[in-house]
Formats: structure tokens, sequence, C-alpha cells
């Protein structure tokens, strides 16, 4: 059986090692970008079935990435993942799809 490959980017270390965990023990291939940039360059290099994404990253912020992202894949799924409940209210983070507020809790 194929095991979903699923991209994290996360600027924050610790968040995207405790993501990366949580979903390897749950079975998922995992890969963890640190940045908008490094994102594009996975993506354009393997293929995931899904993408979790922050919003709040320094040089290429997840909105840009996202539609950087999507330009190369339409179909790509995107989950947006933030610490800021106001990026919902942003037209561009409507392109995902999903956007979750951020939590330790991964239960």
């Amino acid at each position: 059986m194929k095991k979903h490959r699923i991209l994290i980017v996360e600027d924050e270390v610790n968040q995207g090692l405790m993501y990366e965990q949580e979903l390897t023990d749950e079975g998922y291939v995992v890969d963890v970008a640190n940045s908008g940039k490094s994102a594009l360059e996975m993506v354009d290099n393997a293929a995931y079935d899904l993408v979790v994404m922050d919003i709040g990253m320094p040089e290429m912020d997840g909105l840009e990435t996202l539609g950087r992202m999507l330009g190369r894949d339409n179909k790509l799924p995107v989950i947006l993942n933030t610490a800021y409940p106001s990026y919902k209210d942003n037209f561009m983070s409507w392109a995902a799809d999903a956007y979750v507020i951020k939590s330790s809790d991964l239960t």
C-alpha cells in the first residue's frame, strides 16, 4: 500500500518537528521545509499528496508561497496552518483547501 506523502512548511523548527513526528507515527511520509522558497523547490522535485503550510514566514510568506505553488499544480491540496485568525479574511487564503488555527494539541 502506498504511503501518502505530506509536506510541512513551517519556519519554527520545533513546531515542524512536532508535526513531522506526529504524522510519521500515523504512517505518513513527511518532509519539512523551513521556508517558502525551499517548499517550492521540494514541490518541483517530489509528488506530494498534501501540503500543510504556515502563513507567517519571513522572506516569502505562506500566501505568496501558496499562490506560486498552485501556479505550478492547481490540484495540490494545501492546508494553511497559522497562529493568526485574521488571515482567513485575506482573499488569498481562500485558494487553500482548508484554514486551521495552530495548536499544540494534535488529538
